[in-house]
């Protein structure tokens, strides 16, 4: 028999009422088609009456394949009687601490008569489905629960069940919902699926965990809307999932908890799903809580380090992450494995202070992939060229940010040769060669990433129109914007809008970018009215562009016209979503800066470096201010200037306020460097930083 099915007793043997006979008197009267002899046959032998004998010649006939024969020997079975039968066994039951009364001995009798009619209506379901008659096997199967439910009003008892019965409601429970599911009636099934693991069935806890697991991928992966269970399931004060996936999370991390407490044993998909689940809606930190939960022992410690690695960046800890990747590649643990290298290469790829680390990881990954396969490759060079390039940033020397700057130039064509058509390489060359202002070269690569992906990607667009504004064709790059609005979603939408204002502003058309702030503002304040007080980390990020974004951008917009009342309005709206924040105190540094309140403009500057000391501007608007206070703070002024630029070399206003300081202190040579850098970078300066794409 199939996996999950039990057995007679004896292959040989038909037992009953303490009777048994030999199998092969019956199978030869049914060889020879006449079910009528074979039932007479076992009613005379084991003294069986009209249904116990059909539902054991009914078995009898499965077990040995003849699906239609036995389909119609389990015809004409009366399921109410044996209903009947057992609602009276077990009601009159006496309890065994008061002794066995008289009346019970015909109890066994009519139990295991019942039982063998439940199982056979569980066996007509099997050979309906086996047949491809799913509807009625399911409908056979629904009725093998209906009776056990009426039977047993609070569910099947631990204890005073025959085994065969038990067995039967099992098995039963466990293949209704597969039956809905192989008819495609899947609300049919979810119901089905609720009523095994909210009745009580007395299921043992691998059976559970089966049926739990089944229910769960439903509910990912069904592409069916549940709706939220009846109110016969719920109980006061318990927790009601509103969705598909929030009952799939709960069910996952039933499960999880189970095998963490070695109840069921260990499933490496059910992580997977959970995984996949709690990663939809952005909740991978409470993965990370799930994993940290875990015993030793359960699972492997690297496999637990990289999956809290992989959690952590996604959730933006990536300080940890890089820490849980580090133990797990050092070298008595698993210092060669290409996804932690790649992960970890990828982490450092967005710090300055650890990009060296990172190129030593990406160089590794490099190494080790040539072996394994070429799309490895490319990805190990792309992580290596990505991290060259923010190595590049560490360095004050001009030669050698120069050299990190081409050779991750280098390795990042090298990796594109491999991969011809992976649009990340082709967005990230085009991002280097633009902030390396090459901006010919960057905007090839920009065009053909737009047509690698069909103009699908936002910031494919938001970068070509950066390019354009570059070039100061302002006109061109308004117009790539608008052809982007065009084709973006309305909740999508704020950073190109805030874009298109920037390019109105330089364009000296400052009505029409206040206009859109407008605009942005209002689209904000519905999106977050949208969502509700209750917003997740998901949808805070999917805004796009936030409150405190545009009322800052409005701010400085008002600044650079000097309207100054605007400009407090903005500023305290600003403090009201974010207090203290760096770019609220910058801003109004800046701002006292204009109303010459010099002194008040410093410590606002200072608070900023406090808060962050790397805040390029800031250390470019102090620098700047320091630089016209006389001889003695120079010094100052030019630290803050070049450490700007060793964070951001392609910084103009660094670059001419550094002209200044040196101009000051009398080296002509240098200030007209500085000057004609600044002069340079001013022709090719986008409207807005490149870096902000990403």
């Amino acid at each position: 028999m199939e996996s999950g099915e039990r057995a007679d007793e004896e292959d040989e043997k038909l037992c009953a009422n303490g009777l048994s006979m030999d199998a092969s008197q019956v199978e030869a009267k049914l060889d020879e088609g006449n079910i009528k002899e074979a039932e007479s046959s076992l009613r005379e032998g084991l003294s069986l009456n009209f249904e116990e004998a059909r539902a054991l010649l009914g078995r009898l006939e499965y077990q040995r394949g003849n699906m239609e024969s036995a389909l119609r020997v389990f015809e004409g079975i009366e399921l109410q009687a044996a209903i009947q039968r057992l609602q009276i066994s077990y009601s009159e039951r006496t309890p065994p601490r008061k002794g066995r009364a008289k009346s019970d001995s015909h109890h066994p009798v009519s139990q295991h008569a019942a039982c063998l009619v439940l199982e056979a209506i569980y066996l007509k379901s099997k050979s309906l489905q086996k047949l491809g008659r799913v509807k009625e096997a399911a409908r056979e199967c629904k009725s093998v629960l209906d009776a056990v439910e009426r039977i047993f009003h609070c569910g099947v008892p631990e204890v005073q069940v025959d085994a065969r019965l038990q067995e039967t409601v099992v098995l039963s429970v466990e293949l209704l919902p597969e039956l809905w599911k192989q008819a495609g009636l899947y609300q049919e099934a979810i119901i089905a699926y609720r009523r095994a693991l909210l009745s009580q069935w007395n299921l043992d806890n691998a059976c559970c965990a089966r049926i739990q697991k089944k229910f769960a991928v439903l509910l990912l992966y069904g592409g069916v809307d549940a709706a939220p269970p009846s109110l016969g399931f719920q109980m006061d004060g318990s927790y009601v999932p509103k969705n598909n996936l929030e009952e799939a999370i709960l069910i996952l991390m039933i499960l999880f908890r189970k095998a963490c407490l070695r109840r069921i044993d260990w499933d490496q998909s059910i992580v997977e799903h959970l995984t996949f689940a709690l990663s939809v809606c952005g909740q991978t930190s409470t993965l990370a809580r799930q994993f940290e939960e875990v015993m030793p022992g359960i699972f492997r410690r690297v496999d637990r380090w990289k999956s809290l690695a992989l959690c952590y960046v996604a959730a933006g800890q990536n300080k940890v992450a890089l820490n849980l990747l580090r133990s797990s590649l050092r070298k008595h643990e698993e210092p060669n494995d290409l996804c932690a290298l790649l992960l970890a290469a990828r982490i450092c790829s967005e710090d300055a202070l650890v990009a060296d680390e990172g190129v030593q990881y990406a160089q590794r990954a490099v190494v080790l992939s040539r072996d394994v396969d070429e799309h490895l490759v490319a990805s190990s060079l792309q992580m290596l060229g990505l991290c060259l390039q923010k190595q590049s940033a560490a360095f004050t020397s001009d030669c050698l940010r120069s050299r990190l700057q081409s050779e991750a130039l280098k390795s990042l064509e090298q990796a594109l040769s491999i991969e011809c058509d992976n649009s990340e390489l082709i967005f990230d060359l085009a991002m280097q060669y633009a902030e390396q202002r090459n901006l010919t070269a960057a905007m090839q690569y920009a065009k053909r990433f737009l047509d690698t992906t069909g103009g699908s990607v936002l910031k494919g667009w938001k970068l070509l129109a950066l390019i354009l504004s570059a070039q100061q064709r302002y006109t061109e790059a308004e117009v790539i914007i608008d052809f982007a609005l065009d084709e973006t979603a309305k909740w999508e939408q704020g950073p190109l809008l805030r874009l298109k204002a920037k390019l109105k502003l330089s364009q000296s058309l400052p009505a029409d970018a206040v206009e859109i702030y407008r605009y942005l503002l209002a689209l904000v304040q519905a999106q977050r009215k949208s969502f509700g007080p209750l917003r997740s980390a998901t949808q805070v990020h999917e805004e796009k562009i936030s409150e405190f974004d545009v009322w800052h951008g409005l701010a400085n917009l008002y600044s650079s016209l000097s309207h100054w009342k605007d400009v407090e309005i903005c500023l305290d709206k600003c403090n009201e979503f974010k207090g203290f924040s760096v770019e609220t105190l910058h801003a109004e540094g800046c701002v006292l800066e204009k109303r010459d309140r010099v002194y008040e403009a410093l410590i606002a500057y200072m608070n900023v470096l406090a808060l962050e000391p790397n805040h390029v501007l800031t250390k470019v608007a102090l620098g700047g201010l320091l630089s016209k206070m006389g001889p003695k703070v120079l010094p100052t002024a030019r630290s803050l200037l070049a450490d700007a630029l060793r964070i951001e070399p392609t910084n103009r206003m660094a670059w001419f306020y550094l002209g200044v300081a040196h101009k000051r202190e009398g080296q002509v040579a240098d200030a007209a460097d500085c000057f004609q850098a600044a002069s340079m970078l001013d022709e090719t300066n986008p409207v807005e930083s490149f870096s902000s794409i990403l």
